[in-house]
């Protein structure tokens, strides 16, 4: 089973996932007309990103949600406010070009939002994950490769942390079940830039920033990929704008990139002094790092040995899917860190090395 820590709380029947995932991915025509678009949730991470993307085009955009994440965003969108969860009414008797559902993890809660929009919504969106995918060893596997499926015994579990990926399969077989050549899925690997909620990126641009001695892990070879949220956004208003259908998997750049490749990105980005100590997998395994960890991302965007780090993009850039520099995201991403509330800078990073333990691996590799 693929691992679900990097993808927890971020991120079809078999004849219709295979429909939407053997579509050819071509080339998104240019906009159509402007669009009615409806995003259920739009206020956390990436929903803004969407929701800029989508106004940028042109496009009405009304947010359906509960009105509790950042509420005073977006004041002047329509918004419309209930639950997934059987508190849809606001929803009834209005019609939209497409939905774009990125909140979406339990596939009994999906099926109420899908039976209820499929016969006034023209194209449903869903963002699902790279981490639906089985194999968690072969790289390079496309949108065709076999994904995971509850066992037996939990076929009705609603368990979100147990059983993420094949939850997150089955949401996507409610949605292609019911809309078929109508749905589009998009499986995002791991998201980053400004106002990430998981300091993945963050940490390494922050400790690039800080100077010094910085650990890095393994030899710098091991692949790794990632997308801006804003670039993510940008893309699935374009699937939208084409009416494309199919199965995508977003993740990037565009080249392979290595950790020494990404963690380089970092230096430019923050733009101080820093070096890279890279450290094996035995000396930090030594430390209590161990990167398959349930609990705690210690080195973020690391995954050797994993699939997660080299997915095919192939039909996500036929289709259009571009990246802005890594570079940029860094230097993005710390500028907006710096304007945090000093409230929350002072609290511990979500994920990273502890200075204590950074410390201490640092002694240990020189002496």
């Amino acid at each position: 089973m693929m691992h679900r820590r990097a993808f927890l709380q971020s991120s079809l029947a078999a004849g219709a996932l295979a429909a939407c995932a053997g579509a050819t991915g071509a080339r998104s025509p240019a906009p159509r007309a402007k669009l009615k678009l409806l995003i259920l949730g739009g206020t956390g991470y990436l929903g803004p990103a969407v929701v800029d993307a989508a106004r940028s085009r042109g496009h009405v955009v009304t947010l359906f949600n509960r009105g509790q994440t950042n509420p005073g965003l977006f004041s002047d969108l329509e918004q419309l406010h209930g639950d997934r969860d059987g508190k849809l009414d606001a929803l009834r008797g209005r019609s939209w070009d497409a939905v774009i559902d990125d909140a979406g993890f339990v596939p009994r809660i999906v099926r109420q939002s899908v039976a209820l929009l499929e016969p006034q919504v023209r194209r449903y969106l869903f963002v699902s994950t790279i981490s639906v995918y089985k194999d968690d060893k072969t790289l390079d596997q496309d949108e065709t490769a076999p994904r995971a499926t509850l066992p037996p015994e939990a076929k009705d579990s609603e368990e979100v942390r147990k059983y993420y990926s094949p939850l997150k399969t089955a949401c996507e077989d409610v949605v292609t079940g019911a809309y078929g050549a109508r749905a589009t899925v998009v499986r995002p690997g791991y998201i980053v830039g400004p106002h990430d909620p998981y300091d993945r990126l963050t940490y390494w641009v922050w400790r690039c920033a800080r100077g010094g001695d910085v650990v890095a892990p393994g030899d710098g070879t091991d692949p790794t990929q990632f997308i801006d949220v804003r670039d993510l956004g940008r893309f699935i208003v374009a699937l939208v704008d084409g009416d494309v259908a199919g199965a995508f998997n977003a993740t990037g750049p565009a080249k392979a990139m290595t950790m020494k490749g990404l963690l380089e990105a970092c230096r430019e980005g923050a733009g101080a002094a820093s070096r890279l100590v890279w450290v094996p997998l035995a000396t930090l395994r030594k430390h209590g790092i161990d990167p398959d960890s349930e609990a705690r991302e210690d080195l973020p965007l690391w995954t050797p040995g994993s699939a997660l780090g080299q997915v095919s993009i192939a039909r996500g850039l036929a289709a259009g899917m571009t990246f802005r520099p890594a570079a940029e995201t860094a230097r993005d991403t710390l500028a907006w860190w710096k304007t945090i509330p000093a409230a929350r800078a002072q609290k511990p990073m979500r994920a990273g090395l502890t200075d204590e333990v950074e410390r201490a691996i640092l002694a240990e590799v020189k002496s």
